[in-house]
């Protein structure tokens, strides 16, 4: 067969969508309970919503969920009813989940350079699980995609720009400490999806 015949686009099963939804997400929200459990915060629109439930003393899930509002019109214009419906519904599970987890799981003791890590390793995976099932987290996910899929700009570099502005911010209010570690599982994040996230390599939908 020619390599420069077009690949066949497989699609995902019912089952499948709802296995990744589950797994993707639920990594993403241990991710963010690690990260919560040491002080730090993370990237993108979930480090937006860790850093404002911190100052605010707000539940996460609550903060994360109501802030992705604004982008879905984004996400309906740019990406179709299928990808923000799916959005929607990774958001809605993180935010449940991230409410649900602490009763469930504890920590005791992270070297919070080991945790940030390993959290920015677990959503990073996370990430590349929903993206691959057309959804995304919402919010700077959904700007990425979209620069990815019209111009070619990695969705791991978009967000990266992003974060850049989020931990200059959070240097003001945290400890540089903090900031320092979580900057290193925010790095490990983008460097997950910049090196995984890409159209030539992956095209189930």
């Amino acid at each position: 067969m020619s390599t420069n015949e077009p690949h066949k686009v497989l699609r995902h099963s019912l089952l499948e969508d709802v296995q990744a939804f589950l797994l993707g997400t639920a990594l993403c929200a241990l991710s963010v309970q690690m990260l919560t459990h040491l002080g730090l915060i993370t990237g993108q629109t979930a480090g937006l919503g860790v850093l404002i439930s911190y100052l605010g003393d707000w539940p996460f899930g609550v903060v994360f969920f109501l802030i992705n509002l604004p982008f879905y019109a984004l996400a309906w214009l740019r990406m179709g009813p299928v990808f923000t419906v799916k959005s929607f519904i990774a958001v809605g599970l993180v935010s449940a989940m991230t409410a649900l987890f602490p009763s469930l799981i504890s920590f005791e003791a992270i070297n919070p350079l080991f945790g940030a890590a390993m959290a920015g390793a677990m959503a990073g995976l996370g990430l590349i699980v929903l993206f691959r099932h057309g959804a995304s987290l919402g919010g700077v996910g959904v700007l990425g995609l979209f620069l990815q899929d019209r111009i070619g700009i990695q969705a791991g570099w978009v967000q990266l720009g992003f974060d850049a502005v989020l931990f200059s911010i959070a240097f003001f209010v945290m400890p540089w400490q903090m900031v320092g570690a979580s900057l290193l599982g925010a790095v490990i994040v983008n460097i997950i999806v910049a090196s995984n996230h890409r159209k030539d390599r992956y095209i189930a939908r």
